[in-house]
């Protein structure tokens, strides 16, 4: 039988789709913009039929009602990094944070996770009959779909098909079910580039060498580099995650992976999260290819890429150099992400480097400003990066390099960077608690 018959043969209805999902099912659907939207709606919808049923993703675009508190232990949700919409309703109930290192993705999905259901969007099938996992779905799909015995998928017009090996796609054949609703794939807005990412920015591109593979998280940051970075040459990508300042750069030429000492002449990415712009640009990009993120986020993988650079957010550091990225105090503000792969991967890349970086400030409810830099981090923070790991911290006051440093010399380090109003208080907490005498 052709793809083309079983293609038919397994086309259902949206609604028919949804009712495979049984009580007990643990489901597994990909994060952002390949997230199956129709079909998880009209999952939602019959929550009062079902009992425990799993829901494992990460940093949500859709607002679902059923991470909702009322949802809880009809449809309960897992997510491997929280993203705004999640934070929103967490107080609810209904949401758990599973916290790991992305570069464990594939031992925590069959030893944690082990779902038995795969839900994902998917592009129309090619002449072959496979159909792409789109901008998010390499991430891990190909892990799951080897453990599912439900395999759902959502064609969507609207997916760009975008290249990989095998795990970027599945086919036809391998499916359970086929259900069609298109829709405009999930966009995260850029946020505006503060002056004080563009401050952030300019003292980390001076250290940033031609021909250099990149990793640069999302937000005004990375687009602040992005654009400081259009003056240098031969830069390559090795990436977690693709973003629109990217494509700019490689739209420029800056970006042709040419130095790459590890899958040279190509964007190597697990998956893209922007703009409408930036899924066309990955749709039959032969450029550019994803990878699922064990392999991404691989330490060793990532240190055979000569003159690494990472660039990831923090949101505050104690004086040695333990840098929490993920919670504010004991409230979860997103997750871990692949940030400790990177900074580790680029400790041991020949000539890398890894950057850290926030602003010195935040400013409290009474618009009173927090030093994000302090003695100790507060009661629950999570350390994401250790001390021991932290290279380089950049605030808009500059650069505190950290790598081997003795305690004394890094809390001098980083009281430099820190906010002028916080700078003395900061001296007098060291000394207080006998980092400096």
């Amino acid at each position: 039988m052709s793809w083309k018959d079983l293609y038919k043969q397994k086309l259902v209805s949206v609604e028919e789709a949804a009712a495979a999902i049984s009580s007990n099912d643990r489901v597994w659907y990909p994060p952002c913009g390949s997230a199956p939207t129709d079909l998880i709606n009209a999952l939602t919808k019959r929550y009062e039929e079902l009992e425990n049923v799993s829901m494992m993703t990460g940093l949500v675009l859709y607002p679902f009602e059923y991470m909702k508190g009322k949802f809880k232990g009809h449809l309960n949700h897992k997510t491997y990094f929280m993203g705004p919409l999640e934070r929103r309703v967490y107080p609810e109930g209904n949401v758990e944070v599973v916290s790991y290192q992305f570069g464990m993705t594939d031992w925590v999905t069959i030893n944690r996770m082990k779902p038995n259901v795969l839900i994902t969007e998917v592009s129309p099938p090619d002449e072959n009959g496979n159909m792409s996992y789109g901008p998010l779905g390499t991430f891990s799909n190909d892990t799951v779909a080897k453990m599912a015995t439900k395999i759902i998928v959502q064609v969507n017009q609207e997916t760009p098909f975008v290249y990989g090996e095998s795990h970027a796609f599945i086919n036809v054949k391998d499916v359970t079910m086929i259900c069609e609703a298109d829709h405009k794939v999930a966009e995260l807005p850029n946020p505006p580039v503060e002056e004080i990412d563009k401050t952030i920015a300019s003292f980390i591109v001076e250290r940033i060498r031609d021909g250099s593979t990149i990793q640069i998280g999302i937000g005004g940051l990375g687009n602040a580099i992005g654009y400081f970075l259009e003056n240098h040459k031969d830069l390559g990508v090795h990436t977690e995650m693709f973003v629109d300042s990217m494509v700019t750069l490689a739209e420029k030429g800056v970006i042709n992976g040419t130095k790459k000492t590890l899958n040279p002449g190509e964007i190597t990415c697990s998956f893209g999260i922007g703009s409408t712009k930036m899924y066309k640009y990955m749709h039959k990009n032969p450029a550019l290819r994803t990878y699922p993120i064990s392999y991404i986020a691989d330490v060793g993988i990532i240190a055979q890429n000569d003159n690494f650079v990472s660039v990831n957010n923090g949101l505050m550091s104690d004086l040695t150099g333990q840098v929490c990225s993920e919670s504010i105090g004991f409230n979860q503000f997103s997750g871990t992400g692949g940030q400790l792969n990177f900074v580790r991967g680029a400790s041991e890349s020949k000539g890398g480097q890894s950057f850290l970086c926030f602003h010195s400030v935040a400013k409290g409810k009474d618009g009173k400003l927090i030093s994000r830099i302090n003695a100790d981090l507060p009661p629950g923070a999570v350390i994401t990066t250790p001390r021991t790991d932290t290279q380089f911290v950049v605030t808009e006051y500059g650069v505190a390099e950290l790598k081997g440093m003795s305690i004394p010399e890094r809390v001098k380090a980083m009281i430099k960077i820190a906010h002028p109003d916080f700078r003395d208080q900061l001296m007098h907490d060291a000394k207080t608690n006998g980092l400096l005498f």
